[in-house]
């Protein structure tokens, strides 16, 4: 099936498919050529990829690809119950998207994307279905420019999280999660043991040993790391402790050959994005996070 477009224009087409391999095929060139913009599709399909389909949850991964003669112009991908997360499109080709999902009678619980993308497929998506959308969380991506350790840095140093941090892990996970209230997209324990597996957990520990926070990044895919999370328990917070973390994983990316280094942060928290500017990290671009709730009836 051909989506429709204007007179005169170059037709466009929408490729949908439950298959990571397709849809790789079609749009891993396009992923990688913006590694910052789809820092998110790039280490969700690459985990995909490596740990296995149902990481994210039970339902089966859906995938789509819109192409404009013979050219990729956008993605998408969602992992359900999640978000549908999509990149940059028009509000021409958010409407486009809205009607073929609204048409194959698929249910969405929110989308994420940058801010007006996000905000062209809200409006579309209402126009089609009639779900109401409320703004769950307005983010935005920074990149790192020249990175600036925090002075003095707080006592004690970093570490690599390993197997008997396991549990510290899963609970902090479940604690980091609640506290941004984004939910939980992956089973915390799985989470863990996948980080463990690859070194991406970093604590900052007390000259006695005693973890006080952690900082984590995503596996390196076309030159990008994500930070992703930080997090430090209430009764540590305020001695520097975050802030000592993210620069030592972000000083760890770039030493492992990163061309890259992103992080996300809610907009809500001024001192969070405070933090990482000093740190080093530049605005990128803004993005938001909308639930869906259907027509009733």
């Amino acid at each position: 099936m051909r989506d429709a477009a204007p007179w005169g224009m170059p037709s466009a087409t929408w490729h949908l498919t439950h298959g990571l391999d397709d849809f790789l095929t079609r749009a891993d060139g396009f992923l990688r050529s913006r590694p910052a913009l789809h820092t998110v599709p790039l280490t969700v399909t690459e985990t995909l990829r490596t740990r296995g389909p149902h990481v994210y949850g039970d339902g089966i991964p859906e995938f789509g690809v819109l192409e404009r003669d013979g050219t990729v112009r956008a993605a998408f991908f969602r992992t359900p119950p999640h978000w549908l997360n999509l990149t940059s499109l028009t509000a021409e080709e958010a409407g486009t998207l809205a009607a073929r999902l609204a048409a194959l009678g698929r249910p969405l619980p929110g989308v994420s994307a940058d801010r007006d993308t996000a905000g062209a497929f809200v409006e579309a998506w209402r126009r089609h279905t009639g779900a109401t959308a409320v703004l769950r969380q307005r983010q935005r991506l920074y990149r790192l420019g020249t990175l600036n350790v925090p002075r003095p840095l707080p006592p004690g140093g970093p570490r690599t999280a390993v197997e008997s941090d396991r549990e510290l892990l899963v609970h902090w996970h479940e604690e980091f999660a609640e506290a941004v209230g984004a939910g939980t997209v992956r089973d915390a324990e799985e989470w863990a043991d996948a980080r463990i597996a690859h070194g991406g957990i970093t604590l900052w520990v007390t000259p006695d040993g005693a973890p006080v926070a952690m900082a984590g990044t995503t596996p390196q895919v076309a030159g990008q790391t994500r930070v992703a999370p930080v997090y430090t328990p209430p009764h540590h917070r305020g001695r520097g402790y975050a802030g000592a973390a993210t620069a030592e994983v972000s000083r760890a990316a770039l030493a492992a050959g990163a061309r890259e280094v992103v992080l996300f942060t809610d907009l809500a928290n001024p001192t969070s994005n405070g933090l990482y500017q000093r740190i080093g990290y530049r605005p990128v671009a803004d993005f938001a996070v909308y639930d869906f709730t259907p027509r009733a009836g």
